[in-house]
């Protein structure tokens, strides 16, 4: 055999044992991914969940329902509310125009509103798109609430600002409902027909979009809660179900409410790395650390985007959004070539947060292994309550410590779910050993000691109620003084 014909089965034979570890590892980290969420589906997590690795999708899977009652199971082609990850199509189609020639992120808004008072008219498209506007987080009205593009920009210009624009990078829904607004103007098209023909068909996204539904409704996954004073879960029905009918969305587009699937997000993914929808000059543009979100530095606002550093120092750019119910994270691990793309209908808590990240952990960690996602915190309470007499409340906080593998520091859930049981409970029960319970563990919190005091009031513990609406006075709580003094003058 000659030299030639060697190094040929050399290369191959090398070629093809690289190929089948990479297979094997691959396979192997599904396996964990998958292990993991499956040990979820018990304690009710229910979505879906993409898993890119230079460029090969290692896993695309549905878990749980996203229609618990005619039993249609999520899946791949599920379409999902993804929140505040609208944010970064919303910027992208503001850079679309930038590249078009149309605008320019240094434009102040004075020059597309005539009616801009003084003290935004500085403002400029930059601050908008990276929350430096000093406009409140509070501007604008609840997101699935009818309001005309008009109520909206008069509530924007009527706001008093928070900081002085561009000193301060504070969060606000309305700096990219304020985008949408001057998309719209600029190109003349509805939010959604532009997002269409210019980001979402070269992407071939068929299943992306705002209010527009082109597929089998029964695709769309519906939102679940967990309702504390029924004490079950309860079905919410879909966004297109509570979004406004007419054009009188402008308290919800622009900033969330956009839907998609992980297919399409990952379509996304590829026709950015590919400059498909964006040049390679615009996505850095788009992907550059403009401000910090935080006094430690740890992350920081681009355009749509929050770009952050790996334990590995290597750059993440991500976004997620939640509207309470849905919750959706998507993290480019850009330097790493790896995407985990992660939406729930289910919100359990604050693990349903983390789960993209535990997953990322796992693929650059292979002994790094999270335990599952907990039950719903006020389910496990309930269960606790279900099987146990009152008097075991003060066991409550170790259960659930070893529930939710976390140390229990919520003052207000004892205190919810209190005032829950006080409608139901006649006599003293539950409702007032959660109450009690709730001040033991947080003594210095003045307005537990007035729920306490509410309690025993309640139940005609006169004694016991001056004593807690006395602590909560000493502690800070106003609005117990007037109840207190009543009760003194009684007694």
């Amino acid at each position: 055999m000659n030299l030639s014909i060697k190094a040929f089965f050399f290369t191959f034979i090398t070629l093809s044992t690289l190929s089948s570890l990479s297979q094997n590892t691959n396979k192997e980290l599904f396996n964990r991914i998958d292990t993991y969420l499956e040990a979820s589906l018990t304690n009710g997590f229910s979505g879906v969940v993409l898993v890119s690795k230079k460029g090969e999708v290692i896993l695309s899977k549905g878990y749980g329902w996203a229609d618990r009652k005619n039993k249609i199971p999520n899946s791949p082609a599920t379409v999902f509310n993804i929140g505040s990850v609208t944010k970064q199509f919303t910027a992208s189609a503001i850079l679309k125009l930038v590249e078009q020639g149309k605008i320019k992120t240094s434009d102040k808004i004075s020059s597309y509103f005539t009616q801009t008072p003084i003290d935004k008219s500085d403002i400029t498209i930059h601050q908008l798109l990276t929350h430096t506007s000093g406009i409140s987080n509070r501007t604008g009205g609840f997101r699935y609430d009818e309001a005309s593009k008009e109520q909206f920009l008069n509530e924007f210009f009527v706001s008093e600002l928070q900081s002085k624009p561009g000193t301060k990078h504070q969060y606000a829904n309305a700096n990219y409902i304020m985008l949408t607004v001057i998309l719209e103007s600029v190109s003349g098209q509805t939010y959604n027909a532009f997002l269409k023909e210019h980001l979402f068909e070269p992407a071939q996204m068929k299943s992306t979009g705002y209010k527009s539904i082109n597929f089998n409704t029964e695709r769309l996954a519906h939102g679940y809660y967990y309702n504390r004073d029924d004490e079950q879960w309860a079905d919410w029905g879909t966004t297109q179900q509570h979004l406004p009918y007419t054009n009188n969305h402008w308290y919800s587009i622009g900033k969330g409410d956009i839907h998609s699937t992980i297919e399409d997000l990952y379509n996304w993914h590829v026709a950015l790395k590919n400059t498909v929808v964006l040049t390679s000059k615009t996505r850095k543009i788009q992907e550059t650390p403009y401000v910090a979100e935080n006094d430690k530095m740890t992350s920081y606002y681009g355009y749509g985007w929050v770009i952050s550093k790996s334990d590995r120092d290597s750059k993440i750019v991500a976004h997620n959004g939640s509207n309470g119910l849905y919750f959706a994270d998507f993290v480019r691990f850009i330097d790493d070539d790896v995407v985990v793309i992660y939406i729930t209908n289910t919100f359990l808590g604050s693990e349903s947060e983390n789960v993209a990240r535990h997953i990322g952990k796992m693929i650059f960690n292979t002994n790094y292994t999270p335990t599952p996602i907990s039950k719903n915190i006020y389910e496990l309470i309930h269960e606790f309550m279900k099987t146990n007499p009152p008097t075991n409340a003060e066991k409550l906080p170790d259960f659930l410590q070893k529930e939710l593998n976390n140390e229990f520091n919520d003052h207000a859930i004892l205190n919810r779910l209190g005032y829950s049981r006080l409608k139901k409970e006649d006599k003293p029960a539950w409702a007032l050993e959660l109450f009690k319970l709730n001040v033991k563990l947080f003594p210095k919190d003045g307005n537990l000691w007035d729920s306490l005091g509410e309690a025993y009031l309640k139940y005609d513990k006169k004694e016991e109620a001056i004593k807690s609406y006395t602590k909560a006075v000493e502690l800070g709580s106003e609005g117990s003084i007037k109840i207190l003094n009543e009760l003194l003058k009684k007694n």
